[in-house]
C-alpha cells in the first residue's frame, strides 16, 4: 500500500493542507505532545514530530516480532540472573567506559551482598527492529525487492519510551484515515494496547509488594521534554487503581529525600515506595555527583521492585547483546534448541573490537567498508553512534588504544524506502513528501524472580519513522517522528 499515491488520488493541495492542520490539532488536544528543546517553556506543549499517514510493514513480519517478544523476555531475565556471566561480558568493557565501570559496580557489591532485599523484578522491555532488504545504497527504494526479513538493532531494558506515542500515533492515524474516508483500511492498524499493558504491569508489581500504604516512584530526568509519554503512564495507573499514587523525582532530588527503612523498605519523603519506574538513569549526564550514584545502590539495596534491576539494565549494553549473538550463546540460557535457532535468527551480526585476532579483523574490517556498519558504545538515549566515515577515522584514532574495547561494530541494515509526509511544529512552510525508513518496537512485560516467572508477555508497539538520509531517528532527540505500522500482505 503506497500511502502517498493514496493521498494524493483523493485530495488536492489545498485539502492536504487543511488535514495536516486537522491533524496537528488532533496531536495537541489528545496529549500527542512534547515539550521544546529550542525554545523551552515549562508551561507549554508542542505537537510531537509525526508522519501524516500510517507507513506500510508486512503483516506476516509484525505478527512474527509480537510472538518472539515473550521468549525475548525471558532470556533477558534468565542473563540478568547470571552475574558470573555478566562479570566475564563486561570484564574489558568496565577497564575503559567508566560509567558501565560504575553501573557494574553497584551490581557487583548488590551479589556480593547476597542480592537484593526485593527478588521480584519487573521488566519493561523494548525489542528494536528493521526490516532488512540486505540492499544498499540504490537499491534500497526499489519496491520490487522482497522483504528478506527483519533483524533486532538492539533491545532495550531502561526507559523504555513510546508506551504513550505509540499508541496515540495509531488513534491519530485512525483519525487521519477516517477523515480521507478510508473507513475500510482502519483495520489494517493493529491494535496497540501498550499504555494499558505497561501501567497494569506496574500495578501488579505494586499488588505484589503487598502494602496499600505504598506508592509508586517515578525516577525523572532533571526536564522532561517527553513530558505527555511519561505523564500518561501516570494517569493510566490512576485510572485503573485510583488507590494508588504515583510521585515524580530526579535522582538529584533523591539524593536528599530517599532513606531505607525497616526490613529495607524504601522511604522516599516520608512515602514507603513499593515500585520504581526509571526513565532516566541511563546516561552519564544524569549522574551529577556521586551522591546520585550512591542513592541509586541504595534503591537498588531496598525492598522496592525495581524496573529495572541493575542487572537489566547491564543486559541492555551493547556489549551483551554482542556476546549473546554469538553461536551457542544463548543456548545456555535457553534450553530449547527451536527456540533458539528462532531467536538467533533475528540477530544483526556484531563484531568485538577486543584486542585478539577478531577484534583486530574487526577493526580492519570496519576501516576498510566503514559503510557497512554501525558503531555503538555500551549507550542508550540515542545520538552516541557512528556511521559511514566517521567510523572510519574513529577506528583508526583508537586502533592501539584500549578505548576501543567500549564499542561494537554491528552490521547495518538496509530497511525499505517508503514515501509520505513528515509534520514537524518547527515547519510551516507547505510539506512536500519525503523518502524514509521506520523502525517497530515490540514492548514486552515480564515479572519474575530468581525460580517463578508470574508474568510473561507482548505488550503493545511503537513505530518511529526518520528521513532516509538521517542515520539516529529518536523523536525526543529531534531526529525521528511518531508513526504507526499499517499492515499489508
Amino acid at each position: 500500500m503506497n500511502m502517498e499515491l493514496l493521498l494524493n488520488s483523493c485530495i488536492s493541495e489545498k485539502e492536504l493542507e487543511e488535514l495536516i492542520e486537522k491533524a496537528k490539532d488532533w496531536a495537541l488536544i489528545h496529549g500527542m505532545c512534547m515539550r521544546s528543546k529550542t525554545n523551552f517553556n515549562r508551561n507549554t506543549l508542542q505537537f510531537a514530530p509525526f508522519i501524516l499517514m500510517p507507513s506500510p510493514f508486512p503483516r506476516k513480519e509484525f505478527e512474527n516480532a509480537c510472538q518472539i517478544q515473550p521468549k525475548l523476555n525471558l532470556l533477558i531475565h534468565k542473563v540478568a540472573q547470571d552475574f558470573n556471566f555478566l562479570k566475564e561480558t563486561l570484564e574489558e568493557t568496565i577497564k575503559v567506559d567508566s560509567f558501565t565501570r560504575e553501573l557494574f559496580k553497584i551490581c557487583e557489591i548488590i551479589n556480593a551482598e547476597g542480592g537484593s532485599a526485593q527478588k521480584i523484578s519487573l521488566g519493561i522491555l523494548r525489542s528494536d527492529l528493521m526490516l532488512d532488504t540486505n540492499c544498499p545504497t540504490e537499491d534500497m527504494n526499489n519496491i520490487s525487492i522482497p522483504y528478506c526479513s527483519w533483524k533486532q538493532v538492539e533491545i532495550n531494558t531502561i526507559a523504555s519510551g513510546f508506551g504513550w506515542l505509540g499508541p496515540a500515533s495509531t488513534k491519530l492515524h485512525r483519525y487521519v484515515l477516517t477523515e480521507l474516508g478510508c473507513h475500510e483500511k482502519v483495520e489494517n492498524l493493529p491494535e496497540n494496547d501498550a499504555l494499558e499493558i505497561i501501567c497494569s504491569s506496574m500495578i501488579e508489581a505494586w499488588n505484589m509488594y503487598g502494602d496499600q500504604r505504598a506508592v509508586i516512584l517515578f525516577v525523572i530526568e532533571d526536564v522532561p521534554y517527553n513530558i505527555c509519554d511519561q505523564c500518561f503512564h501516570e494517569f493510566e495507573i490512576k485510572k485503573q487503581n485510583p488507590n494508588i499514587k504515583v510521585i515524580r523525582r530526579n535522582l538529584t532530588q533523591l539524593t536528599a529525600a530517599t532513606k531505607l527503612g525497616s526490613s529495607k523498605k524504601l522511604i522516599v519523603d516520608n512515602f514507603i515506595v513499593a515500585v520504581v519506574y526509571y526513565r532516566c538513569g541511563y546516561e552519564p549526564g544524569q549522574y551529577h555527583t556521586r551522591k546520585e550514584w550512591e542513592v541509586r545502590l541504595l534503591i537498588e539495596r531496598s525492598l522496592a521492585i525495581k524496573c529495572p534491576t541493575i542487572q537489566y539494565h547491564l543486559v541492555g549494553t551493547k556489549k551483551v547483546q554482542q556476546v549473546l549473538a554469538k553461536p551457542g550463546v544463548i543456548n545456555k540460557f535457553l534450553n530449547n534448541e527451536k527456540l533458539c535457532a528462532e531467536i538467533k535468527e533475528i540477530f544483526t551480526e556484531h563484531y568485538s573490537l577486543d584486542f585478539n585476532e577478531y577484534g583486530n579483523a574487526a577493526i580492519e574490517m570496519g576501516i576498510a567498508n566503514p559503510h557497512r556498519f554501525v558503531l555503538k558504545p555500551q549507550r542508550e538515549g540515542g545520538c552516541n553512534n557512528k556511521y559511514g566515515l566517521d567510523i572510519k577515522y574513529f577506528l583508526e584514532s583508537v586502533k592501539y588504544k584500549q578505548d576501543r574495547v567500549a564499542w561494537v561494530l554491528m552490521d547495518k541494515i538496509y530497511p525499505p524506502i517508503h514515501r509520505s509526509y513528515m509534520v514537524r511544529p518547527e515547519n510551516n512552510a507547505i510539506i512536500k513528501p519525503q523518502e524514509l525508513v521506520s523502525e517497530l518496537g515490540i514492548f514486552g512485560i515480564i515479572i519474575a524472580d530468581e525460580n517463578n516467572v508470574y508474568i510473561n508477555k507482548q505488550g503493545g508497539h511503537m513505530l518511529r519513522t526518520k528521513l532516509a538520509t538521517a542515520n539516529e531517528g529518536g523523536v525526543a532527540t529531534g531526529l525521528g517522528a511518531c508513526d504507526s505500522p499499517f499492515l499489508v500482505d
